[in-house]
């Protein structure tokens, strides 16, 4: 993964992650296959994990622990209705900066 890409994932894995929980409920190793299958294949698990103990603690997500019969239960995280918000002003944000972005990249292509 290019150092600009890793920086620029800084700023926008917390809104895709919750944009992946808004599809429906989801525990972390099953999110990091998500994002591996998105195309993240970098994103380590170790990231995702630190990513959901912060949404967990800024009140974002509704967590239950759920039996596994691979071992201890697993957390599973929900988006509850903070989340929802957040998330909805993450993607008003997006679709701010990418038509800012588009504009200046058609600008400077001319």
């Amino acid at each position: 993964m290019s150092k600009q890409m890793t920086e620029m994932l800084k700023g926008t894995l917390e809104g895709i992650v919750l944009a992946i929980l808004s599809v429906q409920p989801e525990y972390g190793y099953e999110i990091t296959a998500r994002l591996r299958d998105m195309g993240f294949s970098d994103i380590a698990e170790g990231t995702v994990y630190a990513l959901l103990v912060r949404i967990e603690q800024r009140g974002l997500v509704v967590v239950e622990k759920v039996p596994s019969e691979k071992g201890p239960p697993r957390k599973v995280y929900s988006l509850n209705a903070e989340g929802r918000a957040y998330l909805d002003e993450f993607w008003r944000t997006w679709r701010f900066l990418t038509e800012r972005l588009a504009s200046l990249q058609k600008k400077g292509s001319r």
